[in-house]
């Protein structure tokens, strides 16, 4: 059984050109691993605390050689001659050793980078994969992907409200075949925008950035873009938001397309949306505490919509808890980086699906080339996967590790498709 022998800790730049901090683990076999973690733009108020220097000479403040620090020598000191195959008890242990409720002493994202360093670790000493180990006999679906392939809000500036408008592709049978079509409205989109003379720049998450006169035009030219590769909106491909209203959030009302709006004028925009469009999932509807405004929207179009907790929910138990109280809300995203440990995240995952909450992973906006989510989407049976549009490597990186894990499935390969929602 290997044990840790050191802990390495670097800045590297994430997807956005910031430094974030990647782990290397060595085993006293000789055995080394690496995790990077990402960074978000519009972070919940909520999420773990990340550990930034602050110091406006270096990286404008955003450097994070204090999260080195603390993995070089706190967590070093602390966790060497411990065996990998315990990757919980360390969890524990880094969450003993920062004392805090959210992780403001060594910060989520130095622990995070050794958590999953760890279970990299665990893993390559039993000669599996990450998520052969993790999931075991379990692990053969493969999720669906929400592809964000126009972007606005926090990851774009060209005025749309709505922060991701995402395609949902569930036909084909295979991840490999949703991939494909997913590809193909992707280029299908591309070149409408280009014969309107309108922007192919990409936003931070691969998605278009083009400036258009409203939410609802952002809709349509999806529409069009999956007709015009040859599938059927509503049948092989569906149309998904992350609205991300906590940043549209002002006092009690939502800004919206120059107008505020209440939260039971939001609803009545997404059931017309939801009468007029294929759409499926709507994530981050209202804001992160508006508790009461989730209720009336899980009312409303909760047995037809899936509704996606993100900034509600952080990935966090408590609140996760206090969602399934309230009734609000049917599925939660998860990101590893909310909450700072695998275990927190997977306790969070084993209490969503007791409650039948639908279990979507995802990125984050500032990413890296790491593919851990991959993994983690199969080893605990994720039904659906967001990791950003068809473009940028820190993206694609994620659908080609899973493209990889169906292969080598070979015959016990799922694909979620249309089952991954349950409304």
């Amino acid at each position: 059984m290997g044990k840790i022998q050191s802990l390495l800790a670097r800045e590297i730049l994430d997807s956005r050109g910031w430094p974030t901090i990647e782990v290397e683990l060595c085993l006293d076999s000789g055995l080394r691993s690496r995790a990077a973690v990402p960074s978000g733009a519009s972070t919940g108020l909520h999420e773990a605390h990340e550990l930034r220097d602050g110091d406006v000479r270096r990286y404008h403040g955003k450097g994070v050689e204090q999260a080195c620090h603390q993995v070089r020598e706190t967590l070093s000191t602390a966790l060497k001659g411990l065996p990998v195959m315990d990757w919980e008890q360390i969890d524990r242990k880094m969450l003993d050793l920062d004392g805090t409720a959210n992780k403001t002493r060594l910060g989520a994202n130095a622990i995070l980078a050794v958590s999953l360093a760890c279970v990299r670790a665990a893993a390559a000493s039993q000669h599996q994969e990450v998520f052969q180990y993790l999931g075991q006999d379990h692990a053969t679906r493969l999720p669906v992907p929400l592809m964000n392939i126009i972007n606005g809000g926090a990851h774009a500036d060209n005025g749309l409200d709505v922060q991701e408008f995402m395609i949902v592709p569930v036909c084909g049978g295979q991840f490999k075949e949703a991939l494909r079509a997913g590809s193909e409205v992707f280029h299908s989109l591309k070149k409408i925008l280009s014969e309107k003379g309108l922007s192919t720049a990409v936003g931070d998450e691969g998605g278009f950035a083009p400036s258009l006169k409203s939410n609802q035009e952002a809709l349509d030219l999806l529409m069009t873009a999956i007709e015009k590769a040859g599938y059927r909106a509503g049948e092989d491909i569906f149309l998904a938001l992350d609205v991300a209203a906590t940043e549209l959030q002002k006092n009690n009302s939502y800004r919206w397309q120059g107008q505020l709006l209440s939260a039971d004028e939001m609803v009545s925009v997404y059931r017309s949306w939801a009468s007029s469009y294929p759409l499926i999932s709507i994530e981050d509807g209202l804001g992160e505490d508006d508790w009461t405004g989730w209720r009336q929207l899980t009312e409303a179009l909760g047995a037809r919509l899936q509704l996606v907790g993100d900034d509600l929910f952080v990935t966090n138990v408590q609140r996760l808890q206090q969602g399934v109280k309230q009734q609000v809300a049917n599925a939660i995203l998860l990101k590893v980086n909310q909450i700072g440990t695998l275990s927190e995240t997977v306790d969070t995952m084993d209490l969503a699906q007791a409650h039948q909450y639908a279990k979507v992973i995802s990125h984050r906006s500032g990413e890296t080339e790491d593919t851990m989510i991959a993994d983690l989407a199969v080893a605990y049976s994720c039904q659906q996967i967001k990791t950003g549009s068809l473009c940028r490597s820190e993206r694609t990186a994620k659908y080609n590790q899973l493209l990889r894990i169906e292969e080598s499935l070979g015959a016990k390969a799922e694909f979620w498709g249309r089952r991954a929602f349950s409304v």
